[in-house]
This record gives C-alpha cells, structure tokens and sequence, in this order.
C-alpha cells in the first residue's frame, strides 16, 4: 500500500483510491501523479507530501 500525506494539512493520497477531485484514477503510483498536482485539501503542490 502506497500512502503520501501532505505535510501542511495532513491529507493523505492513497494509491489504492486515487484522487477523483484531480481525476487520478485509483490504482495509480505517486510517481506517476503528475508533477503539478495540488493537495485537494489545502492547494500545496506534490513537493510538500511525505510518504506517511
């Protein structure tokens, strides 16, 4: 299980459920989460996510 969590809200991408507000479809990596992705939370970019 792949799990990143954003390290200014706490949001947690999940590989297994993808990201429907962003349309990544569940199933995909975070490496091949497009570099500008946004926290559908609180707007930070891929850069502030941690692997949780």
């Amino acid at each position: 299980m792949e799990r990143m969590q954003c390290d200014k809200c706490g949001h947690i991408y999940d590989k297994e459920e993808g990201d429907k507000k962003n349309n990544v479809a569940p199933g995909t990596a975070w490496a091949d989460v497009p570099a500008d992705y946004k926290c559908p939370e609180c707007g930070a970019g891929k850069e502030s996510f941690i692997v949780e």
